[in-house]
């Protein structure tokens, strides 16, 4: 019986860490760190980026890899991959996600304008019960630009399938960007699904090299919840000239 009992708490407690690993798969995979919102804007034509961060929550702590090039011009293509590691009752418990996603824009950014684009990706559970195929998503980022881009307001409207549940969902996102000097931007964000309580997310990212190097640490929690989502961030991004030809 206390075999039958702890196998069934070791699957319980593995869902619950691939749930926790797919919201931050579908927020964390659309936007350029620390943003979970995504920006109507893509890698350079023929340049690549990395994306490096841990988010650390009460009860796990996730580890991520997302590089993504640009090849054509208009395709970025994101690769990325999240290790978990479970904390107080779900120490010892661990999980890997996989992600792919392809984003393209229709209408490019210039100052005081707007743009808009569609974006594309599976987030895969290989250590979840019963995976599948993945989790599949889509959703459509638009991006305004106010007072010669120092202040940019981000929207996404999105499409959710859950690979375990079937279940389908709308997504949404709202951001703003706001420049606090010439390499320090100032960002907060609400985003979730059409159903549950939204979260909410803060921070601040800098450059240490303008447009190459960057670094973050953010704050962020689901809006009327306590310390149990509560989860901290810090990231770095580095993004390469152009060399893909």
């Amino acid at each position: 019986m206390r075999k039958i009992l702890y196998g069934r708490a070791v699957r319980t407690a593995s869902a619950a860490l691939a749930l926790a690993s797919l919201i931050t798969a579908i927020s964390d995979a659309h936007a350029a760190r620390p943003m979970s919102t995504d920006d109507a804007r893509i890698v350079d034509a023929k340049a690549c980026q990395l994306e490096s961060w841990a988010k650390n929550r009460k009860e796990s702590t996730e580890y991520w890899l997302q590089p993504a090039c640009n090849f054509t011009g208009n395709l970025e293509l994101t690769l990325g991959s999240a290790r978990t590691i479970g904390k107080g009752e779900n120490a010892g418990q661990r999980s890997t996600d996989w992600l792919v996603q392809g984003k393209t824009l229709f209408r490019e950014l210039e100052p005081n304008g707007w743009a808009w684009g569609l974006a594309v990706g599976n987030v895969r559970h290989p250590s979840a019960p019963g995976s599948g195929a993945g989790d599949i998503y889509a959703y459509v980022p638009v991006t305004f630009s106010l007072r010669d881009d120092r202040l940019l307001l981000h929207t996404n409207v999105g499409w959710l399938r859950e690979d375990q549940t079937h279940r389908q969902r709308m997504t949404w996102g709202l951001a703003t960007e706001a420049q606090l000097s010439p390499g320090t931007w100032l960002i907060a964000e609400a985003f979730g699904q059409n159903q549950g309580r939204p979260y909410y997310h803060m921070g601040v990212r800098h450059w240490l090299v303008t447009n190459h190097v960057q670094i973050d640490a953010t704050f962020g929690n689901r809006m009327g919840s306590g310390a149990q989502e509560r989860w901290l961030s810090i990231g770095l991004r580095l993004l390469s000239l152009p060399f893909l030809h």
